[in-house]
């Protein structure tokens, strides 16, 4: 019960953090070409995790939360709400609110670009899964089936999102950009520490109706263990951009899209990989 109160405390603490912060006042600033494109990239993670928090606890996306926010871009494909407990769907739909404030954070610093297609589906994150098991599981992974399905589904978004950050952060050149980044990354760095925490608590508990554990090597190993990933000096790993979409596009390549984003990622730093092919 200690650790479900500190997480309500920094949920509500992070959330009330990014609905106050103001950055209408960095619009039009000036920033190097360099940062502009650093910035803008996240968004393709940040319209993923936005939806997927709002539909998973609410049954609705930025259609109906914040429309000026998806700015007319195509509809989320197969999002859903999830059968959550009361608990994990206040933590979920805090996680949503807190993404919409950085999506807000990000278009009022630079233009960025409207929502894309993201794949959203049961089969989208069934693929992630089957990965981490090297076969395919069967009946297919649904993350929207329960509390652990949907926590493991999470898991890897903000996740991603945190490396990306940590591996821009010294290439940014403007205090504008650092200031952004930095704000971003202490929020989805928090959202990784409660979601490695509820799973952590939950190693015990079975993943139906595999047979499985939370704790088992698999999941142990490529979701939950340790309880704060970092390397041997305890410092966040960092990740490229080539990197995020060779993840995200479950592909394994930086050229080839797939999985979460089905016609691609956005933002002059992704479309150039596309454009350069193989």
């Amino acid at each position: 019960m200690l650790l479900v109160y500190f997480l309500l405390v920094f949920l509500h603490l992070s959330s009330n953090s990014a609905a106050n912060e103001n950055f209408e006042n960095y619009v039009g600033c000036d920033m190097p070409k360099s940062d502009v494109d650093l910035v803008e990239f996240p968004l393709n993670l940040e319209y993923l995790e936005a939806e997927f928090f709002l539909w998973g606890s609410l049954g609705y996306g930025l259609d109906k939360f914040a429309p000026e926010l998806a700015d007319s871009g195509p509809p989320p494909i197969g999002a859903q709400i999830a059968k959550l407990s009361p608990l994990i769907r206040d933590v979920i739909t805090q996680f949503g609110f807190q993404e919409v404030g950085h999506l807000r954070a990000i278009k009022d610093t630079i233009t960025g670009f409207p929502r894309l297609l993201l794949n959203l589906s049961r089969e989208s994150f069934a693929t992630v899964m089957d990965d981490a098991f090297g076969h395919p599981l069967k009946p297919p992974f649904d993350a929207y089936a329960n509390d652990v399905n949907y926590l493991l589904a999470s898991y890897v978004i903000p996740y991603v999102g945190l490396t990306g950050y940590v591996g821009a952060n010294p290439k940014l050149q403007s205090s504008t950009a650092k200031r952004l980044v930095a704000g971003l990354l202490g929020v989805e760095s928090g959202q990784d520490a409660v979601l490695r925490a509820l799973l952590y608590e939950r190693g015990r508990e079975k993943v139906e109706p595999y047979g499985i554990t939370c704790s088992s090597e698999n999941i142990f190993v490529y979701v939950v263990m340790p309880l704060f990933a970092g390397d041997k000096y305890s410092m966040a790993y960092d990740r490229t951009p080539k990197e995020i979409l060779r993840i995200v596009y479950g592909s394994g390549k930086e050229n080839k899209p797939g999985g979460f984003y089905p016609k691609g990622a956005e933002g002059r730093i992704a479309k150039s990989y596309l454009r350069h092919g193989d």
